[in-house]
């Protein structure tokens, strides 16, 4: 059955298909002119090679958004053919190649679980959860009498990720990271 969204009903996440190729909606914007007709400008990046566009879709007009199965799997390890998943119930391993994850492979770290996402029985792209905890491995010391409030200083975590944290966390400690804007949320609960 394939499933149609109007062009202003389109929402950040979704995957749609656009000309036969499959895309995912990053980021959306309404837009009503002056005079004439309002429409949705979204910014686009497709699922096959991870090169990003715009399109703008008027607000009456049909989408098809692509029919996905979300399935639990564990990170396991990167190879040559790809980074390896294996599915959680049935124990199988699937490939998915680094494109598509692009610069999201910052907050996976080896038995991880997240969900990825099928279309057509083909791995095509990584749900992450909201926030992931990661183990800070580089940063200033702290600052003697620092508080959480003030501008913070960079910290890099243990996947290479770099973010700005509160003056008084230091080297080793766990901190949660939001997965969509790639903030430091708080340091993680033991």
């Amino acid at each position: 059955m394939v499933a149609f969204v109007k062009g202003n009903g389109l929402r950040p996440g979704y995957v749609v298909k656009v000309k036969g190729d499959l895309y995912r909606v990053m980021v959306t914007e309404h837009r009503t002119p002056g005079k004439g007709q309002a429409s949705m400008q979204a910014k686009l990046r497709k699922l096959k090679d991870g090169t990003q566009t715009e399109m703008k879709f008027r607000s009456d007009e049909s989408v098809e958004r692509a029919e996905m199965e979300q399935i639990e799997m564990e990170y396991l390890y990167d190879d040559p053919a790809g980074l390896c998943f294996m599915n959680c119930e049935t124990y199988e391993q699937t490939f998915l190649d680094e494109k598509v994850i692009g610069n999201d492979k910052a907050f996976l770290l080896p038995n991880a679980k997240v969900k990825i996402e099928f279309c057509d029985d083909s791995p095509i792209g990584v749900s992450f959860p909201e926030a992931v905890e990661l183990t800070v491995s580089d940063t200033e010391p702290p600052l003697k009498g620092a508080t959480a409030s003030g501008s913070g200083k960079p910290a890099t975590l243990e996947t290479g990720l770099v973010v700005t944290v509160p003056n008084f966390i230091q080297i080793g400690e766990v901190v949660r990271v939001s997965t969509s804007s790639r903030e430091y949320l708080e340091r993680a609960k033991k």
